[in-house]
């Protein structure tokens, strides 16, 4: 468990959100949802925030306007209709999604809605072409039982999906719109959650009653957890994209770490008695501190055009560079509010350092009547742009004297955080007038909740008990999802200890050789059909897989008859086994039964995958038994 603070004590509180897309059509279009790299057209839009019914403008949506970005669509005409260009009224909901919906729902302990209305959520990043993106509430009181107690879940809602970024250029970005619109389930939770290893036990819990379905999507993308964390004194934060369940502690750990560390530096600057106010927009212009500079960044700008501009921040020196996560610091923060203007600022404490020499920095802290405890922000940018930039700077520099600023941040892969934009304001939702309500009776609710799958931990359990078969195995199949091909299989006869063995060992082994991903259930079946209608041997499997794998368009009785691994007869066993015996015999009288292995060895060797195992040991051990007696 994560215990390097005591959560308890610092009041630590989070929240999940869970986005899984549903393995069905899209939710207002017939068409297939799927990804595919064909382009048939492409179309370009501009996109600018609206007030709310409440005469309300969303801060989220304010500041993507602010970037002036162009955003341009590529399209596949099988995966994008009209609906999906705004050129054409919603269809749906598909039925077969809002379904599943309702057996997540219950699967979770929540109680499903009556009627089920839509809403408009107001996204202008582009990644929704209508500039907002369809949601509605399907489920409603849910709860996840943990050894620490209960979390609740207010809310399970379906949604559509986003477009997919192709790239990201300084004032373009290019979306794909073959993701828009696939069907998103979004589970809340309560900020319930008070330590990061509940989060992680809460997270797997909801993402095995997504997966007891069978109907949501699986691969990198297809899931996304959100994640809200805060603490006492802090403010509540909102990491977007953590992909992978075990990073869910390390990353609550590291946003603890950063809140407290900002506390601290609030702490000290109150103590040294700076306010807000104190931090003037009063923006100074240094470009001729810089005129014979080493620094290749701020030459290079300076020799275009561009130029140095610097902000005073008073009693900031020292605290610009103070570590609040691993390898980041408020300068970094600081940063990181300006990067949709520059690619990066300096700033007193890191300096001198990148070409830029003491003198200059001495020259700077003249130029802005710096005293022992001031600091200063440069930017080498075109005019405008560096003003834009360091405003950006002064705004996060006040923040640090309130303490932790709520905010949206983005999962970095090492568990840190990075800023990516204010938090989403309540009006941003206003209803959608294009869907008519949906009403769902009660007979629909109980057949779903009569018909519920059973969880994965709930199969795992009783493939040990039922099958006997090692826990790490039913694990295996069940996370793998080939459990339920397991049981089919062992339907037919097969027995189970083979099946797990074949669908988990085997299939293991050959990842590292083979692209296995080829390999279907299909294939699979056949091989199986073979081996029980006494064709191929157990060991023929693996070959037989690792040939379809690279050529999936063969099927498995054609490798068999290619590869020569359909069984011999009992006659030509003995035949071959007998020659083995000729050419080992002055071993074999030698050692009498210890050559047992070695003749087994040669034997198989020649006999792989034609000859069931057992049958060649039993002749093997007569025939030595025989030649020894003699």
């Amino acid at each position: 468990m994560s215990d390097r603070f005591n959560y308890e004590e610092l009041g630590l509180k989070v929240g999940l959100e869970i986005h899984r897309q549903l393995d069905t059509k899209k939710l207002f279009s017939p068409a297939p949802s799927e990804l595919r790299e064909e382009v048939d057209f492409v179309f370009e839009r501009g996109l600018r925030p609206t007030m709310s019914e409440l005469g309300e403008i969303d801060p989220a949506a304010l500041e993507e306007f602010k970037k002036g970005k162009k955003y341009v669509y590529e399209g596949n005409y099988e995966l994008s209709d009209l609906v999906y260009m705004d050129e054409e009224p919603p269809r749906g909901p598909d039925r077969e999604a809002l379904g599943v919906s309702l057996q997540i729902a219950y699967l979770l302990n929540a109680k499903p809605v009556d009627e089920v209305h839509f809403m408009r959520k107001i996204v202008i990043d582009g990644s929704n072409v209508s500039g907002f993106q369809r949601t509605a509430i399907i489920a409603l009181d849910g709860r996840v039982d943990t050894p620490w107690g209960s979390v609740g879940i207010p809310t399970i809602c379906l949604e559509e999906d986003a477009c997919r970024i192709v790239e990201r250029k300084e004032k373009e970005v290019i979306y794909r719109l073959d993701r828009l619109g696939i069907p998103l389930v979004e589970i809340s939770t309560t900020p319930d959650i008070h330590h990061p290893e509940q989060a992680k036990v809460v997270a797997k819990y909801i993402g095995d009653a997504l997966r007891a379905t069978r109907k949501v999507k699986r691969g990198l993308g297809t899931i996304r957890q959100d994640l809200n964390v805060s603490i006492r004194g802090g403010a509540r934060v909102e990491i977007k994209g953590v992909q992978e369940l075990d990073m869910i502690p390390l990353i609550i750990e590291r946003e603890v770490e950063r809140q407290l560390n900002l506390l601290k530096i609030r702490d000290e600057l109150r103590e040294r008695g700076v306010k807000p106010e104190d931090i003037k927009e009063e923006i100074h212009d240094v470009t001729d501190v810089f005129q014979n500079t080493e620094s290749k960044i701020i030459a290079r700008t300076v020799k275009k055009g561009g130029r140095v501009l610097a902000v005073k921040i008073p009693k900031f020196r020292g605290l610009i560079g103070r570590e609040i996560q691993p390898g980041r610091r408020l300068g970094t923060e600081m940063a990181d509010r300006a990067k949709k203007y520059v690619r990066g600022i300096f700033h007193i404490d890191e300096l001198p350092n990148y070409g830029i020499s003491e003198g200059e920095v001495n020259a700077v802290v003249e130029k802005l009547g710096l005293g022992e405890e001031d600091a200063f922000v440069l930017v080498a940018a075109e005019e405008e742009t560096a003003k834009k930039a360091l405003l950006e700077v002064i705004q996060r520099a006040r923040e640090a004297i309130e303490g932790v600023p709520e905010e949206t941040r983005r999962a970095l892969p090492d568990g840190n955080t990075q800023y990516m934009r204010p938090l989403p304001g309540k009006a941003r939702m206003y209803p959608e007038t294009d869907i008519p309500s949906i009403y769902i009776p009660p007979e629909e609710k109980e057949r779903v909740k009569a018909s519920l799958p059973e969880l994965p931990q709930e199969r795992v359990e009783r493939f040990v008990r039922e099958y006997r078969i090692d826990r790490s195995l039913a694990e295996t199949l069940v996370n793998d999802e080939r459990d339920e091909l397991f049981e089919e299989l062992v339907g037919k006869g097969v027995k189970p200890s083979l099946v797990a063995s074949i669908l988990v060992v085997v299939l293991k082994g050959l990842k590292k050789e083979v692209p296995i991903e080829n390999l279907t259930e299909e294939h699979i079946r056949d091989a199986f059909d073979l081996y029980l209608n006494g064709k191929i041997a157990k060991e023929a499997f693996e070959e037989i897989f690792k040939e379809l794998a690279r050529h999936p368009e063969k099927t498995a009785k054609g490798v068999a008859e290619e590869k020569g691994l359909t069984l011999l007869g009992e006659e030509e066993v003995e035949r071959i086994i007998d020659e083995v015996i000729q050419e080992n015999i002055e071993v074999i009288k030698a050692k009498g039964m210890g050559a047992m292995g070695m003749i087994m060895g040669r034997a198989m060797a020649k006999l792989r995958g034609r000859a069931d195992g057992k049958l060649v040991s039993s002749l093997v051990r007569k025939k030595i038994q025989e030649l020894i007696t003699n």
